[in-house]
């Protein structure tokens, strides 16, 4: 049995086994993205009562914000202004105060700021440690009461309009 099992590897040689590795990564890289809903994208705030000079008026525009996120993340808005013109009067971007509430699909955990004013800098509205798919965000919009744009309609205009662009922006934490 000895002579057999020795003839054989004479025969077929020694047969040897070496292992090879393979190092395998998975790379991950962070994604942001922030998304307007469409329907949104112009936001007016209309004072037509006395009251509505007096207490201010608000548009919530639900769901307003769309965002996917590969981990944490911080959402910011400015305004591109300081101050909204409209021939010689000015509004503060200020006056403008902006809350931040959880969408129907709300991120697990975020922290979202209350009355933020508007600013030219940016100012965060929204911030959470986990990352999410389609989680939505929805934003109020609120201008001042006190009647502190009373002395902002221009004659002839209807309505007298004060605009400035808002951008949002979400980058990861």
């Amino acid at each position: 049995m000895k002579k057999l099992i020795l003839a054989s590897f004479l025969i077929l040689g020694f047969v040897t086994v070496k292992a090879q590795n393979v190092k395998l990564n998975v790379n991950l890289k962070p994604i942001q993205t922030l998304v307007v809903n469409n329907a949104q994208k112009v936001v007016d705030l209309n004072y037509t009562t006395t009251d509505d000079y007096k207490n201010g008026v608000s548009s919530t525009n639900t769901d307003h914000l769309n965002i996917y996120s590969t981990g944490g993340f911080q959402v910011k808005v400015k305004s591109a202004n300081a101050t909204m013109q409209n021939g010689g009067k000015t509004i503060d971007a200020n006056t403008i105060q902006i809350k931040a509430t959880a969408g129907s699909d709300a991120v697990n955990g975020a922290q979202y700021s209350q009355n933020v004013q508007l600013s030219n800098t940016e100012t965060t509205l929204v911030t959470s440690t986990k990352g999410g798919v389609d989680k939505k965000i929805s934003i109020e919009y609120k201008g001042a009461g006190a009647n502190a744009y009373i002395d902002n309609y221009i004659a002839g205009q209807n309505p007298t309009v004060y605009t400035t662009e808002l951008t949002y922006t979400i980058v990861s934490q």
